[in-house]
């Protein structure tokens, strides 16, 4: 029977040089893999030709392709002129570089969507992601805002708004559920005109928060004696209140084929927990 998705992981999970974690991802099973390329061994900044035909090179030696390229600058996404001034430009060289990878999306964060659609930051938002999207459209690329900083039905509100084919969502449902505290199964149908991507995560809500707290802690540290781990728990997939049985079938439901790239962001043994993960999944689809 043929699978419902594809497997991809994140090789920067592995927390092994690139062309080791390749190796790593075809021992796990993974058809595919998200390179992280906004800073070390694999910055966008460090590829040049030479560089790109090495790595398209192995990817093939290894019978994967890139699922997606992050490119998550981080900070305070796009919500600030001083930001957007250099992450704009930068995020078009990622774009850039995925398409010669191979790859048509961009994963990254762009900041917690303000309620108040006449905000000043809300515009600025808007306006960055609407130029970013245009230019990756034009190339046959789509950034995929990664869910998370709000619920699902503001982030497609946002989307539509924006009005550009070139911005979509990369689904990852366990930040809705640590975060914002959002149902990832309803947000699959809120979000199905746009999800290209999606992420293979799990997690806990510990204490409901204002997300922005949280991705302002994120974007700046420094806030005393706030731990991550009092409001909320990244766990290995099947752990977590993730419904996997329901959630994917919501993907199937909606006619995603793409692919469920895992991403474990902590853990003491993360090759351990990514092989749970990825045999977790072929169980599932």
């Amino acid at each position: 029977m043929e699978k419902r998705f594809s497997i991809g992981v994140m090789t920067d999970s592995f927390k092994k040089p690139f062309f080791e974690a390749l190796d790593k991802a075809v021992e796990v099973g993974a058809q595919g893999i998200q390179l992280y390329v906004v800073e070390g061994e694999m910055s966008y900044k460090t590829f040049d030709d030479e560089k790109i035909k090495a790595v398209n090179d192995a990817l093939a030696a290894h019978n994967l392709v890139v699922s997606a390229v992050c490119g998550d600058f981080g900070g305070h996404g796009f919500a600030t002129e001083e930001e957007n001034a250099w992450k704009i430009p930068a995020s078009k060289e990622v774009a850039l570089l995925a398409k010669k990878l191979g790859s048509s999306v961009v994963t990254t964060h762009i900041g917690c969507v303000p309620d108040d659609k006449n905000s000043e930051e809300y515009v600025r938002m808007k306006n960055a992601c609407k130029d970013m999207g245009d230019y990756a459209a034009s190339i046959g690329v789509t950034f995929a805002i990664e869910t998370g900083p709000e619920k699902a039905t503001v982030l497609a509100d946002f989307i539509r708004d924006v009005d550009s084919k070139g911005i979509g969502v990369n689904l990852d449902p366990a930040n809705l559920i640590m975060v914002t505290g959002d149902d990832p199964v309803q947000a699959v149908y809120t979000l199905k005109d746009f999800i290209v991507h999606t992420h293979a995560k799990d997690g806990i809500m510990i204490k409901q928060t204002d997300p922005k707290i949280i991705y302002t802690f994120f974007a700046e540290g420094g806030i005393e004696d706030m731990r991550m781990s009092d409001y909320f728990l990244e766990l290995p997939l099947g752990e977590g209140k993730v419904d996997f049985d329901a959630y994917l079938n919501a993907l199937t439901d909606i006619g995603f084929k793409g692919f469920l790239t895992i991403e474990r962001e902590c853990g003491a043994d993360p090759y351990a927990d990514i092989l749970k993960a990825a045999d977790f999944l072929r169980s599932k689809i």
